[in-house]
Order: C-alpha cells, then sequence, then structure tokens
C-alpha cells in the first residue's frame, strides 16, 4: 500500500526539483551564451542546493541511518567513483556520503538517458550536465568524449559516479551476469554483477590524459536490512533504515597505465566486493571486519545538521511561494507555462540542455569539435 511518508518524498522532490528549475535555474539558462564559466559555476551551486533535499528527509525526517567506512575524502578533489549498483537508487542514496565528506557541487553522474526526459528531475540534471548514456559503447563513445574533454577545458573539477555493471542487482540481471561468466570461464557472483569496463577506462585515461583527476574512488554500498530496490519502493515508504558505504581511494599514480591492465584492475576490484559483501551479508552486517573504522567527516555533524534543515526550511518556503505566485499574477503563470513548453522542446529538438552548452563552448571557442586534434 502506498505509504504517506512515500507521497510526501517523492511529491516534496518533485516539487522542489520541478519549480526549482523553472524558478531558479530558468533564469540563468541566458548565461550560457555570454559567459560559460559563470553559468557552469551558478548552476553546479544552485543543483548542490536541491541534492541536500533528499539527505535532508531521508535522515531528519525518515530516521535514516548512514555509516561510512574505509579511506577518507580529499575534499574537493578530482575523482571517479565506482560503486555497485544494488538498487536503482543508489546514486541518490550517495549524495548522504558526499554530503559530509565532499561538495555536492562537485558531482557529475552517467545515467540512462530516458531520465532527461523525466519533467523537474531531468531538467535539472541537464542543467547540472550529467552525463547521459545509451548504454551502448558504439552510441555513447562520442558523447563521452565531448562531455569529458569539455569539463577538462572549462577546467571544471569533477567527481563523476560510474556504475560499471550498467544496471542494478535484480534475479534476471544477476542471471544474465552468469550466464555471460559461464559462456566466458568467469567467477560467478552472488552480491554483484560483473563489470563493463569499456566506459570506465576510458573515462579514467581520458581525464589522467588531460591532468584533470587526482584519484579513482571505490565505493561499496550495502543495505543491512530492508533493500529498497525502486523508486516504487520509496513510494510505498520502505526506506532503507541504514546504508553502508565502505570507501577504498586510489591515487592516480597508483593506477595501471594500459587500457588492458586497468580493466583487469577494474574487474579485481568486483571480486574483492563480491567477498565484501558476502562477508558483510553473512556476518555482522557491518564493514568492521575489513579493520578501517568510521572515517571523521570533513564537516562536522552540527553543520550537517544545520544544512539539512535549512533545506527542508528552504525548499518547503520556496516551493509554496512560487504557487502562490503562479495563482497571483498572470506574467508569472506566462512565464511558468513558456518555460514548460522550452524544457520540453528544447530537450526533444537539441536533445538537451548539456548539448546546448557544448554548442555554445565550440562557438564561443570557435571549435567545430572538442575532438578535432584528435580526429587530426
Amino acid at each position: 500500500m502506498v505509504s504517506w511518508k512515500g507521497i510526501y518524498f517523492i511529491l516534496f522532490l518533485f516539487a522542489g526539483s520541478f519549480f526549482g528549475s523553472i524558478f531558479m535555474l530558468g533564469p540563468i539558462l541566458p548565461l550560457m551564451f555570454i559567459n560559460l564559466s559563470w553559468y557552469r559555476w551558478i548552476s553546479s551551486r544552485l543543483v548542490a542546493m536541491w541534492l541536500t533535499l533528499p539527505v535532508a528527509l531521508l535522515e531528519t525526517m525518515f530516521g535514516v541511518k548512514v555509516v561510512i567506512t574505509g579511506d577518507a575524502f580529499v575534499p574537493g578533489e578530482r575523482s571517479v567513483i565506482i560503486m555497485n549498483h544494488r538498487t536503482r537508487v543508489d546514486w541518490m542514496f550517495l549524495w548522504n556520503c558526499l554530503m559530509r565528506y565532499s561538495y555536492l557541487r562537485l558531482e557529475k553522474i552517467c545515467l540512462k538517458s530516458s531520465l532527461k526526459s523525466v519533467p523537474g528531475f531531468g531538467w535539472a540534471m541537464q542543467v547540472a550536465a550529467f552525463i547521459f548514456i545509451h548504454r551502448k559503447w558504439k552510441d555513447d563513445k562520442s558523447h563521452f568524449e565531448d562531455m569529458v574533454d569539455y569539463f577538462c577545458a572549462i577546467h571544471e573539477p569533477l567527481q563523476l559516479l560510474i556504475f560499471p555493471e550498467g544496471t542494478d542487482l535484480t534475479e534476471n540481471n544477476k542471471a544474465r551476469s552468469n550466464d555471460f561468466a559461464e559462456k566466458n570461464g568467469l567467477q560467478k557472483y552472488e552480491y554483484v554483477l560483473h563489470p563493463r569496463t569499456t566506459g570506465f577506462t576510458f573515462v579514467v585515461d581520458r581525464l589522467r590524459e588531460r591532468r584533470n583527476l587526482d584519484a579513482v574512488h571505490d565505493i561499496t554500498v550495502a543495505y543491512p536490512y530492508n533493500i529498497p530496490q525502486t523508486e516504487k519502493h520509496l513510494l510505498l515508504g520502505d526506506f532503507p533504515k541504514e546504508i553502508h558505504f565502505h570507501v577504498h581511494r586510489y591515487p592516480v599514480d597508483t593506477l595501471p597505465t594500459s587500457k588492458e591492465d586497468l580493466q583487469l584492475w577494474c574487474h579485481k576490484r568486483w571480486e574483492e566486493k563480491e567477498e565484501r559483501l558476502r562477508s558483510f551479508y553473512q556476518g555482522e552486517k557491518n564493514f568492521h571486519f575489513t579493520g578501517q573504522s568510521t572515517v571523521p567527516p570533513c564537516k562536522s555533524e552540527l553543520r550537517v545538521l544545520v544544512v539539512k534543515l535549512l533545506s527542508i526550511l528552504y525548499w518547503a518556503l520556496f516551493c509554496s511561494a512560487m504557487c502562490l505566485l503562479i495563482y497571483l499574477y498572470s506574467p508569472v503563470r506566462w512565464y511558468f507555462i513558456i518555460s514548460i513548453v522550452f524544457f520540453v522542446l528544447q530537450e526533444r529538438i537539441f536533445g538537451g540542455l548539456e548539448i546546448i552548452e557544448l554548442a555554445c563552448y565550440r562557438f564561443l571557442h570557435k571549435h567545430p569539435h572538442l575532438n578535432s586534434k584528435k580526429n587530426e
């Protein structure tokens, strides 16, 4: 049965992303055509304001406990984050970790392309310049090149989250993964899927080549009690009681230099995840057996609590105020309608705001293609 908590959570997040896209992100879009550096600086921080909202709701209102063990993050460093994909919403739960140990404004996520069409959420992700993929390398390679090269060209520090498994862990996906393992003489997994390493090795090589990478963070996520597999579980009020993250940080100079060795390195990390998660779920359901204690956050819990409370207060007042303005003033209603039409049409015609942003960069810097040097 649908839970009031689940409805409240989904509606609050949707309202924040919907009104935030229109009334906070919409007015800064013209800046894209004038000064991309300022546009990216402002938009990253505005989107990060919204990213604090699910963290605040999960922890403050629904009592979700987050435990982080392993290596510490270096605040502000440029990294690639690889994580097992236990549920369809792991990427959102990771914000609870990054809010304490890094900066949410730095995060970029590789997500399936269908998500960019979701009103509110998808619009904000386009403005944030998340990397949308079709999960077919022949279709995704060029877009990966363009986005990664663009971030390097504008000196944008980023922490790019990649799920090498490509999809979440379900019985059907596990069966397909094990069929692949059997055909290729590989170990069958119970707690993870076999990773696809092509995208990971490409991104690491590209960022390393452009001197825009400090480390790779290998994160293992586990849910000791209940596992909300999909968004539907959240709608039903099935929020995780605890989320455990175990972090391994690998400085860039410790990574293999060849693509083949980097692929083997990634496969080795997944073998370790399988053993780590087996010990987690068959043992005391924590990562203390690794011998690495809880990581002290770079931000105090008092500071995090203040940010969470301010986030809930701000977004509640903001959404209410926008509804009131739409109701009272005709010009606001017209702006609201025109903005919705714009967000929908630009995605269908041009492919998304991140594509328009790339085109603006090429025009302003007279680059017909970001990979022109490579093509020559």
